[in-house]
């Protein structure tokens, strides 16, 4: 009997399709390190820290395209972006997103936006996260889970370098969607704006 559409049967098969491609895939590692490297793949490398089951589902290699928005910029525009969530054994994520624009054919026009940053589960269920920006500004969101797999910030405080864009408050939501794929929106107060869209993408699973 085939699956239901929709169904747990259906989940489970879809995720086993997936790991089978992405199962052998993590980051690059070298030999020589005098401490653990960092692991996108639940099965490689140091144990995951029990601090980091309520982001779990998140620890892997995500790609896909998003779209960029806002009043003061000419647009939307597509971009590509991979987003990387690894960890070393100790109670903290590391974050890296890598975008690049793209044209209307999917090409890619040139890098964009780079982020790095850390995701610190405390024992409340309170996450802090750390962020840093190419473009010269650092972010610190406090949220929570949502679900179990949703997660929910916003920022507490935001710092800037003199030649960084105007950038006073973000909020952001990370969701795990369609059986498997991650998919966030983010809002922004920037450059005089209120609080409205900015980012949004839709990414999947390529390693972990």
């Amino acid at each position: 009997m085939s699956a239901v559409p929709g169904s747990g049967d259906e989940a489970v098969r879809i995720a086993a399709e997936r790991a089978a491609a992405t199962r052998a895939r993590n980051l690059p590692q070298f030999d020589d390190m005098p401490v653990p490297g960092d692991t996108a793949n639940l099965r490689e490398g140091p144990n995951l820290h029990d601090a980091l089951l309520s982001v779990l589902p998140l620890v892997g290699v995500w790609r896909g395209t998003g779209e960029v928005v806002y009043p003061t910029i000419d647009g939307p525009f597509t971009f590509g972006q991979q987003i990387t969530f690894a960890h070393d054994g100790r109670p903290f994520l590391v974050y890296e997103a890598r975008s690049w624009l793209l044209n209307d054919a999917g090409e890619v026009i040139r890098p964009a936006a780079r982020e790095t940053g850390f995701w610190r589960p405390q024992p409340d269920d309170t996450i802090e996260v750390l962020l840093t920006h190419n473009t010269g500004i650092a972010e610190l969101y406090y949220g929570k889970p949502r679900t179990q797999t949703s997660w929910e910030f916003s920022t507490d405080a935001v710092i800037r370098t003199a030649t960084a864009k105007d950038v006073t408050a973000a909020q952001r939501l990370y969701g795990i969607v369609n059986n498997g794929d991650l998919a966030y929106v983010e809002e922004r107060a920037m450059v005089g704006q209120p609080m409205q869209p900015h980012t949004s993408a839709h990414l999947v699973r390529i390693a972990g």
